[in-house]
């Protein structure tokens, strides 16, 4: 018999439901590549297809290309799209801030966003910009939301956090970047995301908020499912590509 290795398959969001599980151990031969795992994993569960090219895919929790070859105890996941001045020279650098004071947080409790705003308050900094996204009433076509359950791939998307904040910081002239999460049940009105920017001037603060609300729901493993008063579903996410 050719050798095998064994590795852990997780399904999230709306993969999750096609799967009918969670999570499961998986064998395979020797040597097998991401994409080796994927058309066995479509063969298993076919109607996994339908996402086309946005079935996304993470090795130990970064995205894997479909060449990397597998090895025995890796983590896998799959699943759908995520769902969503000039300074003087004598002024100190804002990148200059400890960037331990940055903070990327994922939680089931109502969020404070007024916490989260002034937990950090740099002394070189002149404004902070703080995104409060929160659940609204009506979304797409259908009838009225009656609320909407979060979900997250959570070291991953700690590890997603943590990379889009330091890419930020490496963009933009700011000092500081906080970034919160809800996960669960979140009824109409309450806060979903608060991400907080610091620095010495407001434009550079309002354009990393901005990158950063974009690429969080680019790349960021976070799901959210919609619940109204004829049903739920899945949110495909904003960069969803279902083309083969």
């Amino acid at each position: 018999m050719p050798p095998s290795i064994s590795v852990s398959i997780l399904f999230f969001g709306a993969a999750r439901d096609i799967a009918g599980a969670s999570n499961l151990d998986f064998q395979l031969a020797a040597h097998s590549t991401v994409s080796t795992l994927k058309s066995e994993i479509l063969a298993n569960y076919p109607e996994l297809a339908r996402f086309g090219r946005s079935l996304l895919i993470a090795v130990n929790c970064e995205y894997a290309d479909e060449n990397m070859t597998l090895k025995s105890d890796d983590e896998i996941a799959f699943f759908p799209p995520v769902s969503g001045g000039a300074m003087n020279e004598d002024e100190d650098d804002a990148s200059s801030e400890n960037p331990s004071s940055d903070f990327y947080e994922l939680t089931d409790e109502p969020i404070d966003i007024t916490k989260v705003a002034r937990r950090v308050v740099p002394p070189t900094c002149g404004a902070t910009v703080t995104l409060d996204g929160y659940v609204r009433e009506h979304t797409r076509n259908h009838e009225r939301t009656l609320y909407l359950v979060y979900e997250a791939y959570e070291p991953m998307a700690r590890r997603e956090l943590h990379r889009i904040g330091s890419e930020a910081r490496a963009q933009f002239d700011i000092a500081h970047v906080g970034i919160v999460h809800r996960t669960g049940r979140l009824e109409i009105g309450e806060t979903s995301v608060v991400i907080s920017v610091a620095a010495p001037h407001r434009r550079a603060a309002f354009e990393a908020c901005e990158w950063l609300i974009k690429e969080l729901k680019r790349t960021v493993p976070i799901w959210k499912k919609e619940f109204y008063e004829d049903g739920s579903m899945w949110a495909e996410g904003e960069h969803a590509n279902t083309t083969t």
